[in-house]
């Protein structure tokens, strides 16, 4: 069987199950401003917290959603050195193919601890390689609704 083929199998089994759940991190207000400094987004909501405590609906500054998404590689550790070794044995190249579904049903409050919790969706072979999809929810710290909840698609080649 060929090492495309066995990962395939590994991940189908895996399917609908929670793999992974990351380590907190604490959203601050130097975090949000220098993402609002790299992107451009300097909406008040973000970067005044002095405005946004009287004027927001939140009494505080929030993170961009983009800021929360683009944290999932520490949130879910998939780029920590021994994840690709770990999760995709007899693999060379991992490629990021994107999302079918992004929402963000809560927002994240300057100061506010998230984490991501990894499950696994599908698996198929595709162009000689394998196709894994991948549950991401982003939990906020003593909220119920999630930060993020994220179908993002990989492709992993041999």
């Amino acid at each position: 069987m060929s090492a495309t083929a066995e990962l395939i199998e590994k991940y189908r089994t895996l399917a609908g199950r929670e793999i992974h759940v990351g380590p907190w991190l604490q959203i601050d207000q130097q975090r949000i401003d220098d993402f609002a400094r790299v992107t451009g987004d300097q909406q008040w909501i973000h970067i005044d917290p002095q405005r946004a405590a009287k004027e927001s609906p939140y009494g505080t500054t929030i993170a961009h959603g983009f800021l929360t998404l683009s944290l999932l590689p520490y949130l879910s550790q998939s780029n920590h050195p021994d994840f690709f070794s770990c999760n995709y044995p007899g693999m060379r190249l991992r490629v990021n193919y994107g999302f079918n579904k992004l929402r963000f049903p809560e927002p994240v409050l300057c100061g506010d601890r998230i984490r991501a919790r990894t499950a696994v969706q599908s698996a198929e072979e595709v162009n000689r390689g394998a196709q894994i999809v991948y549950k991401l929810t982003i939990e906020i710290e003593g909220k119920e609704k999630p930060a993020c909840v994220a179908e993002q698609v990989m492709r992993v080649y041999p």
